[in-house]
């Protein structure tokens, strides 16, 4: 009998085993803090109007296209899955914290949950007809924002709508040692909105103008993005 060849573990990037267990060991605490739905007390009008308008453009994708699911990219809880959930969108989360998987079946269990990296989906090539990635990429170091942009690429049928939102700044990290109370590793980045902007469309997004607003809730410290692309044929 032949030997089978063996397949060597694919290594997980230190970025996302840090950023796994800051938010397993945080996920209790964050609920507490942030919630299971999109709020006003989080969320500004601003980002509530561009989660509709989302919302409004996979009801106007091509009709080949429309049957299928959406995926909210690093959900944590839920929060964005079950917005698109409560407006008729058939959708999935993914994230790579388990603690915060369990939160959102928890908390939402008409909406499907699998753990999955941003460059990683555990979904079939042009298989989803939109996206969004909220606040998911600030734990991605900018060079490697490409990744995710050729893997929302990959998943996302040609004219799905991707809409990003996350902190602006110059693409500067910020490494903390607590988050609520409890003692983490973890890194932020402040990403460069027209960085993000020119990565998506190198990946082959046809990407509108970023929308950027002043901080404006007591939990912002930074200006915050939005990006709004649809994938390319």
């Amino acid at each position: 009998m032949p030997r089978r060849a063996s397949v060597a573990p694919m290594i997980e990037p230190e970025h996302v085993s840090t950023t796994r267990e800051a938010y397993d060991g945080t996920a209790d605490v964050y609920v507490q803090y942030i919630g299971t739905e999109i709020s006003a007390s989080i969320e500004a009008d601003l980002d509530r109007s561009l989660l509709e308008a989302f919302v409004g453009r996979v009801g106007a994708a091509p009709a080949e296209s429309v049957a299928g699911s959406v995926a909210d990219v690093g959900c944590g809880p839920g929060r964005v899955a079950a917005f698109l959930a409560a407006r008729g969108l058939d959708v999935v989360g993914f994230d790579v914290s388990r603690s915060m998987l369990d939160l959102g079946r928890a908390a939402h269990p008409g909406v499907r949950f699998d753990e999955g990296l941003l460059t990683r989906l555990p979904v079939p090539d042009h298989s989803l007809v939109g996206a969004v990635c909220w606040y998911s990429i600030i734990h991605t170091p900018p060079e490697l924002l490409d990744e995710v942009a050729a893997e929302l690429a990959r998943v996302l049928v040609p004219g799905a709508p991707l809409l990003v939102a996350f902190q602006a700044g110059r693409g500067e990290a910020l490494h903390r040692t607590e988050v609520l109370g409890r003692p983490v590793s973890l890194t932020s980045y402040r990403h460069d909105p027209l960085d993000v902007a020119r990565r998506l469309a190198a990946g082959g997004f046809e990407v509108d103008q970023p929308v950027v607003r002043a901080a404006v809730g007591e939990h912002e410290s930074t200006p915050q993005a939005f990006i709004s692309a649809r994938a390319g044929e």
